[in-house]
């Protein structure tokens, strides 16, 4: 069982992708994949040295690779530069170890509008995961309001800068899991009730980690949070901004509140959308995301029930999906390829569709389509969520996310204590609660040590934007303002709407945060946009 959004220390929760690629994937006849595996470009840009100026190359292949298309009026360069792989942490600002040693390769694209004018600097991006690449969500960024991406009035005074952090994608990834592994994980009973079944799931997790521990060995510690927050300042530096400014989503509100608590007088702006409450242990965290899930789905099935002409499962969507979980674990149907859709790949379906509030119908045919045997719309919103291409093979997003997530882990429960949490959870949270708990086995017998990331105050900070979803299941909105008061300088805005993350899916959101990252004017105390 996988969690994600952020990386799972004793202090995330267990899953998510960030709310503007998951829109882009569930919207009705959208192609656009998740996130694109590392493609070989002849003529890659060379690694610049640490502290060096990096190479940029044009490199349209990379948009069109990505999103199938290069945006009219954007200039896409993309460079690459090397990081310690172990940041200096101790005692005043980060520096390179001492002697160089062993490095790391980031990756880095630059998407630049023809239309630039009163430039102000770089906007830097990431979009959560952990495992999701930044190179990715810049394209994305780029190609407009009308696919959902950044507003002219941003892209016009910044250039979008996009880096996949340390072993995601394209920058030294991290590539232990196997796909058949992947695929017994995806499709696994997302709650096993029976001693056995739970101990085969014990046993799944500790082949995975076994097979990562043998080829990376202590460097698993390398990819935690904290260091990949280092890396951010060496992209700022990169691009030759002397202050920060910063949109992350979900995950990425973490990367973005360590460098702000390492570098606070760095900070130009930072926007934290879909906020993680950094203090949160593992245990929390996961609580936290199975209340969040259950609501999310407690309003999907009231839409459901007041949307009867586009929801198949109406009068009682809740009891449709529950069925369509309980039979695939009996039953499950077999598509035109073989292949079964498993109480897992089920369960999969209808967390992909919470993500936005456009995956709602797409859940609903799905689940439908599925009662008359097809699987096709399971399958598809599953593997949305998974990375799983069509030929069965995977991006390496769940190999960085259980890296990351690992190393930031502090506190690992005991297998008593998951067992225990799954039957208090499965009466608390009844389709959701059970599987947030046995995620907690992915780290539970990692083999490598933690790397734990700070928690505290941005002291020198300036205003930091904060902003959450009511309806967010992956980042639930109560992280929102605790994120905010840790920071100490954190500023709330909130979106009263579904799915996860909010910019820049409203006028009034759109406009709050266009205006603090170019204007750096903050938004009123306690602003709160509509839905609609």
């Amino acid at each position: 069982m996988r969690r994600m959004t952020h990386p799972s220390p004793a202090r995330r929760a267990r899953f998510a992708l960030a709310g503007f690629i998951a829109a882009v994937l569930v919207a009705a006849g959208c192609t656009l994949p998740t996130f694109a595996p590392r493609v070989e470009v002849e003529g890659e840009a060379s690694v610049a040295p640490l502290g060096a100026s990096p190479q940029w190359r044009s490199c349209p292949e990379t948009a069109e690779q990505v999103a199938g298309r290069a945006a009219p009026g954007m200039r896409y360069e993309c460079a690459r530069i090397a990081v310690p792989q172990r940041w200096n942490t101790t005692g005043g600002p980060a520096t390179a170890t001492p002697g160089g040693g062993a490095t790391f390769e980031i990756a880095l694209l630059r998407a630049r509008s023809t239309k630039q004018r009163d430039r102000i600097g770089s906007l830097l991006v990431n979009p959560g995961g952990p495992g999701g690449s930044g190179v990715d969500t810049a394209v994305y960024l780029s190609l407009g309001e009308q696919f959902g991406g950044l507003p002219a009035s941003v892209t016009e005074r910044f250039d979008i800068v996009g880096f996949d952090p340390r072993g995601v994608a394209r920058s030294s990834p991290v590539e232990c899991i196997s796909d058949t592994d992947l695929d017994a994980s995806f499709g696994y009973d997302p709650d096993p009730e029976s001693t056995a079944a739970f101990d085969g799931l014990v046993a799944l997790n500790q082949r995975i980690g076994q097979a990562c521990g043998a080829k990376y060995g202590d460097r698993l510690s390398l990819f935690g949070t904290e260091q990949a927050a280092l890396d951010m300042d060496a992209v700022r530096a990169a691009v030759g901004d002397e202050k920060l400014t910063y949109l992350g989503y979900s995950y990425g509100t973490l990367l973005g509140a360590v460098y702000a608590q390492r570098f606070p007088e760095r900070v130009r702006a930072l926007v934290l959308d879909g906020a993680i409450d950094p203090r949160q242990n593992a245990v929390e965290a996961s609580e936290g995301q199975a209340k969040g899930f259950e609501r999310a789905f407690g309003n999907f099935v009231r839409w459901c029930s007041a949307n009867a002409d586009r929801c198949p499962l109406a009068p009682d969507a809740r009891a449709a999906v529950t069925s369509a979980v309980d039979k695939a674990r009996v039953s499950p149907v077999r598509g035109a390829d073989g292949r079964e859709a498993t109480a897992g790949w089920v369960f999969y379906a209808v967390i992909s569709s919470l993500y936005t509030e456009q995956g709602w119908q797409e859940l609903a045919r799905a689940v439908d389509q599925l009662a008359e045997g097809d699987p096709a719309g399971v399958f598809r919103l599953a593997d949305a969520y998974a990375g799983r291409n069509p030929d069965g093979t995977y991006t390496n997003l769940f190999d960085a996310n259980l890296a990351v997530n690992c190393a930031d882990d502090e506190e690992r429960p005991s297998l008593e204590r998951i067992r225990q949490l799954q039957g208090q959870w499965r009466r608390a949270y009844p389709l959701f609660g059970p599987a947030l708990a046995v995620g907690l086995l992915t780290c539970a017998k990692w083999p490598a040590e933690p790397d734990p990331y700070p928690t505290g105050k941005a002291d020198g900070a300036p205003p930091i934007l904060v902003v959450g979803t009511t309806g967010d299941p992956a980042t639930p909105y109560e992280q929102t303002p605790a994120l905010a008061a840790m920071l100490g300088v954190g500023r709330v805005l909130t979106w009263e709407g579904e799915g996860h993350t909010a910019y820049p899916q409203t006028t009034c959101v759109t406009e709050a945060v266009d205006a603090y990252l170019i204007d750096l004017t903050v938004p009123a105390e306690g602003l709160r946009c509509p839905a609609r």
